[in-house]
């Protein structure tokens, strides 16, 4: 077989040739990978996800050498389903980009068309409206032709993909019910009901496993909606703390070893000090 990796000629359109036939070897039977032929839609799912917040994290470190690489692994997932989709009979890759470029030049009539949009802000709402009349009419056609899933109830809730992380959906789900009024005034009104909602989950820590679950989840709901009201990406706010968490407990790891020691032979006393030693170093670090 040729190489597939030599049949480029450096413009974007070449290299993407290149990726796509270097997924057709793959997925060859007999002569591809064993791996990449035993995967089907569902079973490379995660691996879509897991680039996505990759690509995520390096934007979030502003790291642009893994952000190409990031940014790589996660088109390569596109191409892998599109090529599943090819070999079922479904769609092949050409189709989902002619569907994109469709769907952007139809949803931007203040740049390809006669409309006008003054600011971000109308944009996005062009792009909504324009985007919700695409829903209906694709119930429509759906209901039309009998299709499954025609026939369950309508919600504006329903827009929302369930797919999405749950903190992103959260705020996704509280947009939409918002745009009907049906939303908190302002942010402070939002700490109140968290306040509300922290000593319901204080007290169904002494009834059983499943209430304290339930009250958690009211808990990081009212959350998300509090990021929601300032302003705030919630996996955003997560993810930094994670990186200051992680930051922190190195510096404790660290130090503990200089005097010969470790976590799991520190007292939490220790550690806690530590702790607060390493809030203070980024506190006085220069910005």
């Amino acid at each position: 077989m040729d190489d597939p990796s030599r049949a480029t000629d450096g413009s974007a359109e070449g290299e993407l040739k290149r990726l796509v036939a270097i997924m057709a070897a793959l997925r060859t039977p007999v002569t591809g990978c064993p791996w990449d032929l035993e995967q089907n839609f569902r079973t490379i799912v995660p691996y879509t996800i897991e680039e996505a917040y990759e690509v995520a994290d390096a934007i979030e470190r502003s790291d642009m050498v893994d952000l190409v690489d990031e940014l790589g692994d996660l088109l390569l997932q596109v191409v892998f389903h599109a090529r599943i989709a090819e070999e079922e009979g479904h769609f092949a890759l050409k189709d989902v980009i002619a569907a994109i470029n469709a769907k952007m030049w139809r949803r931007h009539p203040h740049v390809f068309g006669d409309q006008k949009a003054r600011d971000a802000g109308m944009a996005k709402g062009s792009w909504d409206a324009i985007k919700a009349e695409e829903k209906a009419d694709k119930e429509r056609r759906r209901a039309a032709a009998g299709q499954a899933g025609s026939q369950k109830s309508q919600s504006r809730l329903d827009r929302v993909t369930v797919a999405l992380p749950a903190l992103t959906r959260a705020v996704k789900l509280q947009d939409e019910a918002g745009k009907v009024g049906f939303d908190w005034n302002d942010a402070r009104a939002v700490i109140a009901k968290i306040r509300e909602e922290l000593d319901e989950v204080d007290a169904a820590l002494d009834q059983s496993q499943e209430r304290a679950e339930e009250e958690i989840g009211d808990l990081l709901f009212a959350v998300a909606n509090l990021a929601r009201h300032a302003s705030v990406d919630p996996e955003k706010a997560v993810r930094q703390a994670n990186a200051k968490f992680i930051r922190r407990f190195g510096h404790i790891e660290r130090q503990l070893a200089t005097r010969g020691s470790a976590p799991e032979r520190a007292t939490l006393d220790e550690m806690e000090a530590l702790w607060i030693e390493a809030k203070l170093m980024e506190k006085k670090a220069p910005e």
